[in-house]
């Protein structure tokens, strides 16, 4: 099986890797999102490294029972060849009730049938209140590629 938009990449095959990409996280199932990766996909996410889709699902597992009512929102920044560069942001809460805005940048290289075979993920949280929410859940499609606020 192959993932289409395939390699190289133009404006408008990236644009739909990256919103694929937003709307599977945001479906909060490990093993639908690791089903984008090579079976070998290399990861670093902030300062742990995942090998594998056996890895990538048991660390999304973890993720998400650590960051509850995750809602993220991706923004394609760059691209070329079989390489997309994103700035993204997410809102969650931990299991105290304190909710936080993750920003970060995320490096992805893709193999030639449409799998992610290496992403980077730089990643900052910042404390935030309740009152200070943005997002609410997946992004309609009506907003699809908008660009957002990154304060």
């Amino acid at each position: 099986m192959s993932r289409p938009p395939f390699p190289p990449f133009d404006a408008a095959g990236a644009a739909k890797k990256v919103q694929a990409a937003e709307d599977a996280w945001n479906t909060r199932d490990p093993e639908k999102v690791s089903l984008a990766y090579t079976p070998d996909s290399v990861w670093r996410n902030r300062d742990t490294h995942v090998v594998g889709r056996e890895e990538i699902v048991k660390f999304l597992t973890q993720k998400w029972e650590r960051e509850l009512d995750y809602a993220l929102r991706k923004e394609m920044w760059s691209y070329s060849g079989n390489r997309i560069a994103v700035r993204f942001q997410y809102e969650s809460h931990d299991a105290n009730g304190q909710w936080y805005r993750s920003y970060g940048n995320e490096l992805w290289e893709f193999d030639d049938e449409g799998y992610m075979r290496r992403r980077e993920a730089s990643i900052n949280d910042r404390p935030i209140d309740e009152s200070e929410r943005r997002i609410f859940g997946p992004r309609p499609e009506s907003e699809h590629g908008q660009t957002f606020d990154i304060y």
